[in-house]
C-alpha cells in the first residue's frame, strides 16, 4: 500500500536527504512549521516504512578507500544453490558497497570499494575461489561525478 505523500512530508524528507543530523527545530524552521508537527510526520514515514536506517556517510579516500570499481560479472549458473552461495559471497564482503542483477547481457554489477588495485585483485580472487562466474570484467572508476542517495522528490 502506497503512502500518502503531500508537500510538507516532501519538504521535511528533502532536508533529512540534505542532513539528517540537524534538529527538529533546525528542519521545522526551513519547511516552515512547528517542532512537533514535524516530529509527528517523520515518526509517520518511519512507522509507514517510508523512512529507513539512518547512517553516517564516511570519506572513503580520507579513510584510504582510494579505489572504486565497477564489476560486471556473467554467469552461466542460475540455479538457486549457486545464486545462494553468490549472493551470500557478496553479503560477507564489505568491499561490495552494492550489488544490482540486471537484464541484458550481463547477470550482475557491483560497486566494489577498497584501497587499491591489489585489494581489487585479493577481492576478486576470494570470490572466484567461492563461486564460479562465466566472465567478470573490472572496471576502475577514474573519477566520482556524482553519488547520492537522495530520491527526486
Amino acid at each position: 500500500m502506497a503512502v500518502r505523500i503531500d508537500d510538507l512530508d516532501r519538504k521535511i524528507l528533502t532536508e533529512l536527504q540534505r542532513d539528517a543530523s540537524r534538529s527538529l527545530d533546525e528542519i521545522a524552521k526551513v519547511v516552515a512549521s512547528s517542532k512537533t508537527p514535524v516530529w509527528n510526520r517523520i515518526r509517520k514515514l518511519r512507522e509507514a516504512g517510508v523512512i529507513g536506517r539512518q547512517v553516517v556517510e564516511l570519506d572513503a579516500e580520507a579513510l584510504g578507500f582510494e579505489a572504486c570499481f565497477f564489476v560486471l560479472i556473467r554467469t552461466s549458473e542460475h540455479e538457486a544453490e549457486w545464486q545462494r552461495l553468490f549472493l551470500k559471497a557478496l553479503r560477507d564482503r564489505p568491499e561490495v558497497q552494492e550489488a544490482h542483477r540486471l537484464a541484458g547481457d550481463i547477470d550482475y554489477i557491483l560497486k566494489v570499494r577498497v584501497a587499491n588495485a591489489r585489494a581489487y585483485d585479493a577481492f576478486y580472487q576470494a570470490l572466484i575461489s567461492e563461486v564460479r562466474v562465466h566472465n567478470v570484467t573490472a572496471l576502475l572508476s577514474m573519477e566520482e561525478i556524482k553519488s547520492t542517495l537522495a530520491l527526486p522528490l
